[in-house]
Formats: C-alpha cells, structure tokens, sequence
C-alpha cells in the first residue's frame, strides 16, 4: 500500500522519477518481482523487500538478464546474508568481483560458481556430491566462508576478504571489492 502511495506521488510531481519509468510495466517481470517479495522472508517488512529488491534488481540487470534467476540470486544473498550477520551489499560485490555474476564460473585455480568456492570444501564437510553450481549451495558455502573469516578476523573487512581471496596480507583483493561496493552496490 506505501509503494502504490509513494508511485502516486512521483506520478502526481512533474519531472519526477516516474518521468524516467518505462511507458509499459513488462508483466512478466511484475510477476516474477511479486513472487520474489512474497518469499523473501528475511526482510524486516514486505516494504522494505520490495525496496530493495527492485533496487538492487536495475543494478544488476545487465549482468543477469533472466528476471527470474536475478531474483533468485537477489533473495539469496539477502537470506544467507541476514542469516550469516553479513551486509548483502557486500556479499554482491564479492561476487561481482569474484564471477561477474556467472553461476558456472571456474577460476584458474578450480574455484567454482557466483562466490567461487574451492571444490575441496564439499568434501571437507561431507557432502561430495554438493553442486557449487547451484546459486543457492554456492551462496550458502560463500556466505559461511566469507562469515567464518570475518569473525576469525574480528570484523575486519579488509583482512576477512584476503582469507576469502587466499590473498592474506595483501590489498589488491579487498580494495577491489570495496571499489566495486562503493561504486555500485551501497545505496544513495
């Protein structure tokens, strides 16, 4: 009810934001963003879903053009985010600096997926047979790590994300990622 609000008035203002909206909304892309808002449960609010989701949609559209499977990422790194105490900006600019948002991606070195986990991991815990591939197990092993070192790290950033590139002591890694965070994934 606040979005339809909110949309009113950018409608109602001359040379608004509503000026830049496209002249048809594609159908598909309502329904699927709709699904998508409905079942991200990890938001404060279906607001504060439907906000972010949108935003953080437009920012990556160019990379993954398939509404439904940006979405899909989009849900996920918010969930495992929330549930890892990671910021999910962050957690999108390791991928984007990581894969390019190519889920079958593989590193010179073998590292697998959005997060490029290592392969070494799925039997490390047990679970061989995992599929680093899939955006939702890849994100949840990337998450962890990434979690895991920032803890080991005592909330330095910069420190966790050379253990997360296997770059320790070195800047080159972090100072890309918080290029591309603060470049394209905070929010205005």
């Amino acid at each position: 009810m606040r979005l339809v609000a909110v949309l009113g008035l950018l409608l109602a203002a001359p040379g608004s934001a509503a000026a830049q909206l496209p002249e048809e909304i594609d159908p598909d892309l309502r329904a699927v963003l709709r699904e998508a808002v409905q079942a991200a449960d990890s938001f404060v609010d279906r607001f504060d879903a439907e906000v972010w989701l949108t935003d953080m949609s437009a920012r990556l559209a160019t990379q993954v053009p398939d509404a439904a499977e940006r979405l899909l990422i989009l849900r996920t790194v918010h969930a495992y985010s929330t549930q890892f105490d990671l910021p999910p900006e962050l957690v999108l600019a390791v991928i984007d600096v990581e894969s390019n948002f190519d889920r079958y991606a593989i590193s010179w070195a073998g590292a697998l997926g959005l997060m490029q986990v290592m392969p070494f991991w799925r039997d490390e815990i047990g679970r061989p047979d995992d599929n680093l591939h899939d955006i939702r197990t890849n994100l949840l092993y990337g998450c962890r790590i990434l979690a895991y070192y920032l803890d080991k790290e005592n909330g330095d950033r910069r420190k966790a994300l050379a253990r997360y590139n296997g770059s320790r002591g070195q800047r080159w890694y972090p100072d890309r990622v918080f290029t591309r965070l603060s470049s394209k994934w905070y929010r205005y």
